[in-house]
């Protein structure tokens, strides 16, 4: 773990820095994916009214390596980990665990039963590695490249 890193709930001031994670984490850096999948995905930096109020409904840890915003995961209704993207630098720091555990202890205020997500052939050993199992693998398209991901879930409990 990188002893600069520091976690926090994410506010809507902090939106910005939210999108320039994702595009970084999804542009950059090692992928299974290729450069024209990542362009479909993320073809630019999110923002903007649709971006705000797809955050707005989630619970949202940020992680800063210094002053720099390096880290997310989201909790949304359900327990459904919506985002769960980190800059190539921080990679491999163990900010994913530390990450997940923060979401993981929400939940289980809230009562969740289970996590789940979506998770990208880049994702699926982090979310492995913290207990999740594959419940189905699946493919995806957006704009006109299809991508392989899986639903994975996690139950939770005290």
């Amino acid at each position: 773990m990188n002893s600069n890193q520091t976690l926090r709930w994410a506010a809507p001031s902090d939106y910005d820095d939210l999108a320039d994670i994702v595009f970084d984490a999804v542009r950059n850096g090692v992928s299974k994916y290729t450069q024209v999948q990542r362009a479909a995905w993320v073809p630019e930096r999110r923002g903007g009214e649709e971006w705000a109020a797809r955050l707005a409904g989630q619970l949202i840890v940020i992680a800063h390596d210094g002053d720099r915003p390096v880290g997310l995961m989201s909790l949304a209704s359900q327990g459904y980990i919506d985002f769960a993207f980190i800059r190539p630098e921080a990679q491999g720091t163990g900010l994913f665990r530390r990450l997940f555990d923060t979401i993981e202890d929400r939940a289980l205020l809230q009562n969740e039963p289970r996590l789940w997500t979506h998770a990208s052939l880049m994702a699926q050993p982090a979310f492995a590695a913290v207990g999740f199992t594959v419940i189905e693998h699946q493919v995806v398209q957006i704009g006109d490249q299809h991508f392989d991901r899986a639903m994975m879930e996690k139950a939770i409990s005290r």
